[in-house]
């Protein structure tokens, strides 16, 4: 315990502490880079797009991008930090003092549980938030686009069945998890599957029993189109059949997911991608500290030893091996195939251990 409050300890962590934010930090400005290119493409022909506008919109959406390469972040601090230390002979000083590898990563497994923790309660809510608020601006951005109605609503849909007939609607962007939709295209159809009308909408909300939709404009067969400002649909869908229609487990906070594993739960939806998003975050510090064992175990060689390009090759390609069965365990997992505990958590041991054996056997073998 002592490695972790006396000065070398806090120096190994704040090494690595300052190598992980430094990846993290780089990876962040190079998505807002590419993300803002994109977005000014898309936005170059509308006049009331500002570049402050899209520039925050952009920013706004890469916190949740990145939050998935955090593990990578941590992976390539890890080894740039071990890797500097060993170029340096700091760690062949501190070997010569006797204090083994164990006690060299010790600090950084503290801190990778530390910013797991983090991660999860603070910068997943957060991420989340910053998200609505891109697709609002988003709404704002495109929403009046002129000929927004079949063609670019392409991105949501829902299908609903009342007593006064069947409706499809199709939404190009959602926000509040499908409580409000923007670029709307509504085909109505009466009790007998005969087609009543088209309508496209600039907007539309979910409230109490209803549909409520502004910026209207009617279609049917036989009379020119109609302009309302406001129009009411009757629905019988509620809040958690819309949010299990329009949103993913990845763009709801930490925590928000409990509520709506219950809310799933009751309405009678399935709730495996609910349980393996709240799952993985629960595993995230510890997923972290795994990564931390598998840069270690290949990033304490000394450089005098040569194969360094093959120890630094290693890494990615564990990291990577380890990403594709995170992917194969959450596929399993939402088509119901495995058990969304098993699925969050055997990466970790996989990777967890894998760093543990490399390590046991370099040191100790």
């Amino acid at each position: 315990m002592s490695m972790l409050t006396n000065t070398l300890g806090r120096y190994f962590a704040s090494r690595f502490v300052v190598a992980a934010l430094g990846v993290f930090a780089s990876i962040f400005l190079l998505l807002v880079l590419v993300d803002y290119i994109e977005m000014v493409r898309r936005t170059s022909g509308l006049a009331s797009a500002s570049a402050i506008m899209v520039a925050e919109t952009s920013l706004f959406r890469v916190p949740q991008l990145l939050e998935k390469l955090t593990p990578f972040c941590v992976l390539i601090g890890a080894m740039t930090c071990y890797l500097a230390l060993s170029r340096r002979l700091e760690l062949v000083v501190a070997r010569a003092a006797g204090i083994s590898a164990w006690q060299f990563i010790s600090p950084a497994l503290a801190c990778a549980l530390v910013l797991g923790v983090l991660a999860t309660t603070a910068y997943n809510p957060m991420s989340a938030n910053l998200r609505e608020l891109s697709k609002k601006m988003e709404a704002e951005l495109f929403g009046s686009v002129s000929g927004g109605g079949l063609q670019e609503a392409s991105g949501f849909w829902i299908n609903q069945v009342t007593d006064d007939g069947q409706a499809i609607i199709n939404a190009a962007r959602s926000e509040q998890q499908g409580v409000r939709l923007t670029g709307l295209t509504v085909f109505r159809f009466d009790p007998d599957s005969t087609f009543r009308e088209r309508i496209e909408a600039r907007e539309a909300t979910l409230e109490d029993g209803r549909w409520l939709f502004k910026g209207v404009r009617r279609f049917t067969l036989d009379s020119p189109p109609v302009e309302q400002e406001t129009f009411v649909l009757p629905t019988s869908l509620t809040a958690a059949q819309v949010r299990n229609s329009f949103s993913t487990p990845e763009t709801v906070s930490f925590w928000q997911l409990p509520g709506y594993i219950r809310s799933s739960e009751s309405s009678g939806f399935a709730t495996a991608g609910y349980r393996l998003q709240y799952h993985k975050l629960i595993a995230q510090p510890f997923l972290l500290a795994a990564m931390v064992m598998l840069a270690a175990s290949v990033s304490l060689r000394f450089f005098r030893f040569g194969g360094v390009q093959k120890m630094v090759l290693s890494g990615v390609g564990s990291g990577f091996l380890l990403y594709v069965l995170s992917k194969v365990t959450e596929d399993l997992s939402k088509a119901e195939l495995m058990n969304p505990i098993a699925a969050a958590w055997l990466p970790v041991c996989v990777g967890g251990l894998a760093g543990f054996l490399v390590l046991l056997h370099q040191e100790d073998g």
